[in-house]
């Protein structure tokens, strides 16, 4: 039981592309749209497993305030100027995929971010801190931007983004501080670290397969029907997540160490897209759905092989 529970962590780069695979299969032929609701507590418990012996002194220190700053740059400038080249060279002929293309570079960070920068061994604070403000400023500039980009005005309910920070950070810190807590009662801070704090890495990757899982199967019958705009785009996608890459990267090595780096990278890569599908399906249709849609294929299978290719490259871990 234990190699099974330990598996998803230690071969994350299968683990990730099968669940999406299966997911895509059995929500071809099975309503799975049951368990939509169900993605708000795998997020929190995804969450909670990284903040367990997280130090709360790091959201209030200096430390991350330069990787923050950059991040703010990268999100609401670059990003969105990238997605507006492509969309207006490329989704001229389809605006409605235009405005989905819009809404996922608007939206950065997610619970992704924290887990992926754990898994990465990067900085965690900076991680936490380019989700609560990116989610923060995205949720109150996207409706201009929006305007700017695609011509036409999207009421975000600010109340609600923020309910959800609270919800997917904010309680998953406390409760993991708690846990801390009484497991410091039982132990000591080195046995903690050494023996107990690896057990958790675990809990979150199933957490987040189970989001993948969820995200990819209630979707799978929107991907199949829209066959036709499949390709358009995907070509867009994948270009659009490999220029991200590309810029982000290049700024971590430039500017910052191994771990704000990677913190970098992923909070300026990986968007808030679970936020963008509920919107783009309301707001826009499920043309406008089917890219952000795709987005989380192409985002999850581009975070793993990132991962893959910079690890032992320019993020590589000094023994």
């Amino acid at each position: 039981m234990i190699k099974i529970y330990r598996w998803p962590q230690k071969y994350v780069t299968y683990s990730v592309p099968l669940v999406l695979l299966i997911g895509f299969l059995i929500g071809s032929f099975v309503d799975t749209s049951i368990l939509q609701p169900t993605l708000l507590i795998a997020t929190i418990i995804m969450i909670y497993a990284t903040m367990i012996g997280f130090n709360f002194n790091e959201l209030t220190s200096l430390k991350g305030t330069k990787v923050l700053m950059f991040s703010v740059l990268i999100n609401f400038l670059i990003v969105p100027l990238v997605a507006y080249l492509l969309g207006i060279s490329l989704l001229k002929d389809h605006p409605l995929m235009f405005a989905g293309l819009a809404l996922s570079a608007l939206l950065p960070t997610s619970g992704m971010t924290i887990s992926w920068t754990v898994l990465q061994r990067g900085n965690v604070g900076a991680a936490v801190k380019l989700t609560i403000f990116g989610l923060i400023i995205g949720s109150v500039l996207t409706p201009w931007y929006l305007l700017l980009m695609v011509g036409q005005f999207v009421e975000i309910n600010i109340m609600m983004t923020m309910r959800t920070i609270l919800l997917v950070v904010f309680v998953p810190m406390i409760l993991g501080q708690i846990t801390y807590k009484l497991i410091l009662k039982k132990t000591t801070v080195e046995n903690f670290n050494k023996k107990i704090k690896p057990n958790f890495g675990p809990l979150s990757i199933w957490a987040m397969l189970y989001v993948v899982f969820v995200s990819i199967s209630t979707k799978a019958t929107m991907i199949t029907s829209n066959l036709t705009l499949i390709w358009i785009a995907l070509a867009v996608l994948i270009l659009f997540y490999f220029i991200n890459f590309v810029i982000s990267t290049i700024f971590a090595i430039k500017f910052f160490n191994r771990e704000d780096g990677i913190a970098l990278v992923n909070g300026t890569v990986l968007r808030n897209l679970s936020i963008a599908i509920g919107i783009a399906a309301t707001s826009f249709g499920a043309e406008a759905a089917l890219i952000v849609t795709l987005a989380f294929v192409v985002q999850q299978q581009g975070i793993v092989n990132y991962a893959k290719i910079a690890m032992p490259r320019w993020f590589q871990l000094k023994s």
